[in-house]
This record gives structure tokens, sequence and C-alpha cells, in this order.
């Protein structure tokens, strides 16, 4: 296999990283993002989960639905309210509603800056949702049918 890029491949126009320089990313990419099935093993677990998480979305977007135990925090409100409701030693994980939506990494860049351990979760409460995940609104808690092109079939399915 030839390791130069060509322009005929839209994949490989510009080449790959070196295996050293695609490893430091890569690594550093898991230090500011975490994945919903993460988040939601971790607070299945059972005990303390050694972070808390921060639903950055506006308040009619939090009464359709939020994570169960997530601190409502919407984005604009970060540095006014963080001290109030947040623990500066617990790490923080932020999201908003989706991948389409930037509101988590927002909320994120905020509360690094007044110096919280913080990372996003890829996906939002959109990806919450469509692996069929509960969730709590003011009626209750309820849960959707899994996507099945969201959701994984069992925990072992996607084998990450």
């Amino acid at each position: 296999m030839t390791t130069t890029a060509t322009s005929a491949n839209p994949v490989l126009r510009v080449a790959p990283a070196a295996p050293a320089e695609a490893a430091a990313h890569f690594r550093a990419s898991l230090a500011f993002h975490t994945d919903v099935s993460d988040v939601a093993a971790a607070l299945a677990s059972g005990g303390d989960p050694g972070f808390v998480v921060v639903d950055s979305r506006s308040t009619e977007a939090w009464d359709q639905g939020h994570i169960p135990g997530a601190v409502h925090l919407p984005t604009a409100l970060v540095p006014g309210q963080a001290e109030r409701l947040l623990d500066r030693s617990v790490p923080v994980v932020t999201y908003c509603w989706g991948p389409g939506c930037n509101g988590a990494t927002r909320a994120a860049l905020a509360l690094a800056e007044l110096g919280y351990q913080v990372k996003e979760m890829l996906g939002g409460f959109e990806y919450w949702a469509r692996e069929g995940l509960e969730f709590e609104t003011w009626q209750g808690r309820e849960r959707r049918p899994a996507d099945p092109l969201t959701a994984r079939a069992d925990a072992d399915a996607c084998g990450c």
C-alpha cells in the first residue's frame, strides 16, 4: 500500500497524520470528550460516578426532558451561577441538545475558564433519548424506544 495521498481519493487528499501524532491527538480528544453510553454506564453503576452532569440548554428544552440527576445550568448563566451550583473539586460533564449544537462546548469552555475540570458529552440529549435511556420531565421519568441506528443491541455489540 502506498503512503502518498492522491487528489483522486477524497479520503486521502490530505495524508493521515503520523501514528505518534495521531495517538497524541486521539488521547487528547478523550481528555475532552465522553459519550452517552459511558455516562449512562457510570450513572447506572450505583455509586458516586465521580462527576456531575450539567444540562446547558434553555429552560424550555430542560422541561422537555433531561438526564436524571443533571444540574440545569444554561450556558449563558455559567459565569454567574456555576459557583453556587457546582463543587469545583468534582469534574463536570456538559451536554446540550445534540451533535448539531455547540452549547455544551460553550458551557465547557466557560466552566474551564472558571477553573472546573470538564468534559463534553458527545451526542447530547438527542442521543441519550435515541439510545432509549431514561430521562426526566416534570411529569416523571420516561423512556422512548431505542433507535436501532444509534443504540447498541447489547452492551458489547459495538465492541468499544
